[in-house]
């Protein structure tokens, strides 16, 4: 019987939706004003904002993620312009498509005075041979060519007509946007929600509107048909409406799994990192967050026993940035098994904390005359840089001469580890420091080589 009346709600709120448009539609903002999200372009004052109400904007590129508004924005700039709005998808568009609206405009130019404005729908899908064909309309400004799309347009456009444009980066929803927008909806809806579902459905949704908004009208589908009365969105039916179990994930839980994430990874646990990167980016954590929590560990845990871990953790979070969610997540799980197995070292992180409290104690001394800047004859006058040995002129291209200042002259600051590239980097290290007249050689650190 449950699953009869499960296949009934399930029928019910199919129909439900049938019977009236998209949410995302019905929501469309018509105004700038009512744009949730974008406030560093759309703000009073702000680069896009300030062209639209000016009338002024020449062409465009939108670029960022699903769901972040970049059809509303063109739609609201078009309206907002006494120029003619015509809008065209690169995916079915064609180059005889491109050459007839071009021939429109020219008409509509010549005939009326009025400008248009082609609005360009993914314009990473156009070949070559169609951005060119749009080329000299947009040079000349017959077209102000707004281009939408979510792959980066420094690959995927071609150069002339990129220069020509104004690129404005669109970025994820952030959490107070979402929430805006499922209250938008419910009260399109007029239903209500619990705190829980709400929660569950801005987690879920990675910073997309579109998203948020067509699975909270399936979640209100799903209540609907359960009741006759206003419908209420329980956490049930918000995992209903996206097909996944809600995780756990409070305030608490995001320090505690971040915290078991880091300590994982410092353990050399590829396993238990995975899970816990898997914990966080199923709960809807910002992949952002996890790629610059990945740079630090590659320099506070890993340092020069790996000075390749930098490289990869550091790309990672550029792939977030380029790729975006969700096939950033092999990117970010990548780097997390390239941290997790590689030979750790926190010397350089000791160090610096070494140094920098004795910088702030006070324990400092002047800069060493052979080091100070000698680049003007002023300086030259008074000594600056007398003494200073090249290290390139050396047969070794390294020489024997004091850096720190004279009050700290025999402090050390580094201890290295046998870990890893670190062993062979301290090895010269030492070799060098041994030559320097009475300087001896360093002890080596426990369980050396």
């Amino acid at each position: 019987m449950a699953g009869s009346d499960g296949d009934l709600f399930t029928a019910a709120a199919e129909e439900r939706l049938r019977r009236r448009g998209p949410l995302a539609d019905r929501l469309r903002p018509t105004s700038l004003d009512e744009v949730v999200g974008q406030s560093h372009l759309l703000a009073p004052g702000r680069p896009l904002r300030a062209l639209v109400d000016a009338d002024r904007l020449s062409s465009a590129i939108l670029w960022g993620p699903p769901g972040t508004g970049k059809t509303t924005l063109a739609r609201l700039v078009a309206s907002g312009s006494a120029k003619a709005f015509v809008p065209l998808s690169a995916v079915t568009a064609s180059v005889r498509d491109i050459r007839d609206e071009v021939a429109r405009a020219t008409e509509r130019l010549g005939a009326n005075g009025v400008g248009t404005i082609l609005f360009l729908d993914e314009i990473h899908r156009f070949s070559k041979s169609q951005q060119d064909a749009l080329l000299p309309a947009v040079e000349t400004g017959l077209l102000v060519l707004v281009g939408a799309t979510t792959e980066n347009p420094h690959f995927e456009v071609n150069p002339p007509l990129l220069s020509r444009s104004t690129l404005f980066r669109l970025e994820p929803l952030d959490r107070s946007a979402l929430e805006e927008l499922v209250r938008r909806g419910l009260a399109a809806e007029s239903a209500t929600a619990t705190e829980e579902a709400v929660a569950h459905l801005v987690d879920r949704s990675g910073g997309d509107g579109r998203h948020l908004l067509t699975s909270l009208e399936v979640a209100v589908a799903i209540a609907a048909a359960r009741q006759e009365t206003e419908p209420a969105v329980t956490l049930a039916d918000a995992e209903a409406a996206l097909g996944a179990s809600v995780v756990r994930y409070g305030r608490d839980d995001h320090y505690d799994v971040v915290s078991a994430f880091i300590k994982s990874i410092r353990g050399s646990d590829p396993d238990a990192a995975l899970h816990w990167l898997a914990r966080m980016l199923t709960a809807g954590e910002d992949p952002r967050f996890v790629a610059r929590r990945l740079v630090v560990a590659a320099s506070e845990d890993v340092g020069l026993a790996d000075p390749t871990a930098l490289l990869v953790a550091d790309a990672a979070a550029r792939a977030v940035e380029f790729v975006g969610m969700p096939e950033a997540r092999i990117n970010l799980a990548h780097a997390t098994v390239h941290l997790a197995l590689a030979p750790k070292s926190n010397t350089a992180y000791v160090a610096y904390g070494r140094a920098a409290s004795d910088v702030g104690e006070g324990d400092v001394g002047e800069v060493p005359a052979p080091l100070r800047d000698a680049s003007t004859r002023g300086s030259r006058s008074l000594g600056h840089g007398a003494g200073y040995r090249y290290p390139h002129d050396e047969p070794g291209g390294w020489v024997a001469q004091q850096y720190l200042p004279d009050p700290l002259v025999d402090r050390r600051y580094y201890e290295p580890s046998p870990h890893g590239r670190e062993a062979a980097l301290a090895a010269e290290w030492r070799r060098r420091r041994s030559a320097t007249d009475g300087d001896p050689p360093s002890p080596e650190p426990a369980g050396g080589q």
